[in-house]
């Protein structure tokens, strides 16, 4: 299947063969920003995805916390109530309710 398949986005393919400032997205067989795009993926998502693809060439831990902040936002985003319970439900040391 083609990759163009998956997307109405008209981007030329040659524009993913540039990266500016590093290299650790060239080493992957496709770049997480072609992966984003292609696939209309949100802003909040596409960076979790980027930070989890680099993490091991770039900047480790720091990377993974970054993506996990993404992913918070997305949670937050579309679960708000999950959310807001999930904050009223959390218990200090002693088992008791903040």
């Amino acid at each position: 299947m083609d990759i163009s398949t998956f997307s109405n986005i008209n981007m030329s393919d040659e524009i993913y063969k540039k990266q500016v400032g590093g290299t650790h997205y060239k080493s992957m067989a496709i770049q997480p920003s072609e992966f984003i795009n292609r696939n209309n993926i949100p802003f909040a998502e596409g960076n979790a995805i980027k930070y989890l693809c680099r993490h091991k060439q770039k900047n480790q831990k720091e990377d993974l916390l970054k993506a996990k902040h993404y992913i918070d936002m997305a949670i937050d985003r579309d679960y708000p109530e999950q959310v807001k319970e999930e904050k009223k439900e959390k218990k200090n040391f002693w088992g008791i309710n903040k």
